[in-house]
């Protein structure tokens, strides 16, 4: 009975996750209530780790702040998260980057992934503004 009633839950929310890996740079935009107000924090920070599915799938994200690392954990379905969005892509070989937390300084970098574009998103470049050089034919 209780699967039912979790499925039925996860039907009725059908809020699209946004998508991202692990080893992505990310800023995670927060609903925040202070008082009676609402505002919108941003935490960015690496994604170092994935769990669980549906409705109760978890992500970590860790950042550096004051030369302290900082995790926080995010539910992706949560109504207090606004959007996830991606800001840099890496290259990872591993599930879980729990490694990163014994790095410090240049060593916490990953290696970036390069996202193919497509013809449309590109831009054509400009020409450029200036003197036009002319050259003299010899008479």
């Amino acid at each position: 009975m209780s699967q039912q009633l979790i499925k039925h839950v996860e039907e009725l929310s059908k809020k699209t996750p946004d998508h991202f890996e692990i080893g992505d740079t990310v800023n995670v935009h927060v609903r925040i209530l202070e008082g009676d107000k609402e505002r919108i924090q941003l935490f960015n920070g690496v994604v170092i780790a994935r769990s669980g599915s549906g409705t109760g799938e978890m992500v970590t994200v860790r950042r550096i702040v004051a030369g302290e690392g900082v995790e926080r954990k995010f539910p992706v379905m949560s109504p207090r998260i606004a959007r996830i969005e991606v800001t840099r892509s890496a290259v990872v070989h591993r599930a879980k980057l729990y490694f990163l937390r014994d790095r410090v300084g240049k060593a916490v970098r990953l290696e970036e992934r390069r996202v193919e574009r497509k013809a449309d998103e590109i831009k054509p470049k400009t020409k450029r503004r200036g003197k036009k050089k002319t050259t003299k034919t010899a008479e």
